[in-house]
């Protein structure tokens, strides 16, 4: 069967437990692409599968809205789309708690010494209030976007809708020389 099939199906049958087995032939189809997609969108391994559940259930509460003007495919992956945008608007607007989640990850304490796992942290605290106070926002949010979500260059340019020739890698670039030259000034000091 088709998905289209299948989703006339199970509007025919929703009120009976047959409905669900249309349900569940569409989500073993998709699940796995939908959550590959989603590991590409965050760039997370953990949160590509609550995406993709969270994106099921959200297109299961919705079938009713499925109209058939394009694939049912084409339908499920716009929701896919717009819910990893959302996840990863949602990460750039908490750029700290972010960093933080994937510092606490690298650092083992029980296998480097303590100085420096504390200098390590201090270092990467100084670069944060660095970033934040001498970028402008959108290098900021790049940046953080880039080396902190391990977001592709073309992916940010699109989520922040950059529109210069170079997109987000103009700005790394900017940010880079940036944060270079305040370097050479303390080393100078």
């Amino acid at each position: 069967m088709t998905d289209e099939e299948l989703v006339e199906r199970y509007r025919a049958a929703a009120a009976s437990p047959e409905g669900e087995s249309f349900l569940s032939q569409l989500f073993e189809r998709y699940h796995g692409r939908v959550a590959a997609w989603c590991h590409r969108m965050t760039g997370d391994v953990d949160s590509a599968s609550d995406l993709a559940q969270d994106v099921f259930l959200k297109a299961f509460q919705r079938l009713q809205s499925f109209r058939g003007d394009s694939k049912f495919s084409t339908w499920l992956y716009s929701i896919t789309r717009n819910r990893c945008l959302d996840e990863v608007r949602s990460r750039a607007a908490r750029p700290d708690e972010a960093s933080d989640v994937i510092l606490d990850q690298l650092v083992d304490s029980s296998v480097e010494q303590v100085p420096r796992t504390l200098e390590r942290r201090e270092s990467v605290r100084a670069l944060r209030q660095l970033i934040q106070e001498e970028l402008d926002e959108t290098e900021a949010k790049v940046m953080t976007l880039h080396f902190v979500d391990e977001l592709p260059l073309d992916s940010i340019t699109r989520l922040l809708r950059l529109e210069n020739p170079s997109g987000a890698k103009a700005y790394v670039v900017s940010a880079r020389r940036k944060l270079q030259r305040i370097a050479a000034r303390k080393d100078l000091a």
